[in-house]
C-alpha cells in the first residue's frame, strides 16, 4: 500500500469521525491490518467490518463511503455469505492469504510496521517512519470529559418539569397526561495543552505539537507551547490540514529549541489566562520533561495554584518510559506533588493512553 493510499484511507476515517461514527485509532489500526488480508479492491468491507461499532453507523458509514470512493473500483459484495475476518500478523506461516499478489503483501508489511511504529520511541524513529507516524497522528482523535451544565434539557428520566407537565395539562383540556421531566445538560470539558518545545523537548516536539492538532478537531481546546516564552498557538492549529498549521506554529513561535521556564511561564498562563477562565474546571496537560532553569519552589507554588483551579492536572514525560527512570529533575520534583495523573508521553501508544486518561477512562 503506497503512501498515497494511506492518505485516502486515513481520510476516509477522519470523515467517518466527523459524520459521528466512533472510528478510534484502535480501530483504523484494525481497518488497515484488514486491508492487508482483503487487500484494497474489499475495502468497503474491511471499514465495515472495523470502524462500525452500532448499527447507527451502518448508515453514515455508507454515505461517507460514497463520498470518499465515489468511482473507485472497490467491492461492496462479500465474497461469500457467511464472510468472516480474521487479522494475522504481518509475519504469519505459510498459510498467510497471497491471492491478493504482492499489493496486498505490501499493505500488510504496511499495517503490520504501523502496529510496531505505535511502541516506538519517537525520538528513535529515522525520517521515514517519522512521516508513517505523522499519518497515523493525523488519523488520531481526542474526546475530553463531560460534565454537567446548569441547564436542563428534556429527558425521560430525571426530576419532574412542572412548566413543560402544566403546559402538557393545558393541551389536553386538563385531563391526566404524562409528567414531563428534565436533566442537566451535558458538555465537553475544556482541554488545556501546555507542550513544551524547548532544546531538551526537541526530539519529541513534532509528534506532541500533532497530537495538539488532531486535540483540538476533537474537543473544546486551548493549546500553549513554553520554553523561554508563553505563546498561545491555538489558532493556528485550527487549520485542518497538520502540515499548513504546523507551518502556521512554525512561523508564531519565536523560542524553538530555547530554554526553560517552567515556573515563570505558568504563573504568566495563569495570570493572564487561566485566571480568567480557561483553565478553570479543565483538564490541563503539560507535556514536558520537566527540565527547569528557573527556582522549583516558584514551579512548585504555581503547580499547586493551577490543581486549585483545574478539574485534573495531567503530566505527560516522554523520559518517564526509559528503563530507570526516575522523577528527580528539579522541576519534575517540585511538580509531581499537585499532579493527578503523571503518565508516558514517548510513542503512538503511549498519546493514545494519555487520551484515554485525558477522557477519564483510564487512571494514571
Amino acid at each position: 500500500m503506497n503512501e498515497r493510499a494511506d492518505a485516502a484511507f486515513l481520510a476516509f476515517a477522519r470523515a467517518l469521525r466527523a459524520a459521528g461514527v466512533d472510528a478510534s485509532a484502535e480501530r483504523v489500526h484494525g481497518f488497515l491490518r484488514a486491508l492487508a488480508e482483503l487487500g484494497p479492491a474489499q475495502v468497503y468491507w474491511a471499514g465495515r467490518l472495523t470502524l462500525c461499532g452500532s448499527h447507527e453507523d451502518l448508515e453514515r458509514y455508507d454515505q461517507v463511503f460514497a463520498g470518499c470512493f465515489r468511482g473507485a473500483p472497490t467491492e461492496r459484495r462479500p465474497a461469500s455469505p457467511g464472510l468472516r475476518l480474521t487479522v494475522r500478523d504481518a509475519g504469519a506461516g505459510p498459510h498467510r492469504r497471497t491471492d491478493h499478489g504482492p499489493e496486498a503483501l505490501s499493505a500488510a508489511a504496511s499495517a503490520g510496521s504501523a502496529e510496531v511504529l505505535r511502541h516506538r520511541d519517537v525520538a528513535a524513529l529515522d525520517p521515514a517512519e517519522r512521516a508513517a507516524l505523522r499519518r497515523l497522528l493525523a488519523a488520531f482523535a481526542l474526546h475530553g470529559q463531560t460534565r454537567r451544565t446548569a441547564r436542563r434539557r428534556p429527558a425521560r428520566r430525571g426530576r419532574v418539569d412542572p412548566q413543560r407537565t402544566v403546559r402538557e395539562l393545558l393541551r389536553q383540556g386538563g385531563e391526566p397526561a404524562s409528567l414531563r421531566r428534565r436533566r442537566r445538560a451535558e458538555r465537553p470539558r475544556r482541554v488545556v495543552l501546555l507542550v513544551d518545545v524547548s532544546g531538551s523537548m526537541a526530539p519529541y516536539a513534532d509528534a506532541l505539537l500533532r497530537f495538539a492538532h488532531a486535540a483540538a478537531r476533537g474537543t473544546p481546546t486551548d493549546v500553549f507551547t513554553v520554553a523561554t516564552r508563553l505563546t498561545r498557538v491555538t489558532r493556528e492549529l485550527s487549520d485542518r490540514d497538520p502540515d499548513r498549521a504546523m507551518a502556521a506554529l512554525a512561523a508564531a513561535v519565536p523560542d524553538w529549541r530555547g530554554g526553560t521556564r517552567l515556573g515563570e511561564l505558568l504563573r504568566e498562563f495563569l495570570d493572564r489566562w487561566g485566571q480568567r477562565g480557561t483553565a478553570r474546571g479543565a483538564v490541563v496537560v503539560v507535556l514536558s520533561d520537566g527540565w527547569e532553569r528557573g527556582d522549583p519552589e516558584l514551579l512548585a507554588a504555581q503547580m499547586r495554584r493551577l490543581h486549585r483551579l483545574a478539574h485534573r492536572v495531567i503530566w505527560a514525560n516522554p523520559l518517564k518510559a526509559r528503563p530507570g527512570y526516575a522523577p528527580l529533575a528539579a522541576g519534575m520534583a517540585a511538580a509531581l506533588p499537585s499532579v493527578d495523573a503523571f503518565v508516558e508521553g514517548h510513542s503512538l501508544a503511549a498519546l493514545e493512553r494519555l487520551a484515554a486518561v485525558v477522557k477519564g477512562a483510564d487512571d494514571a
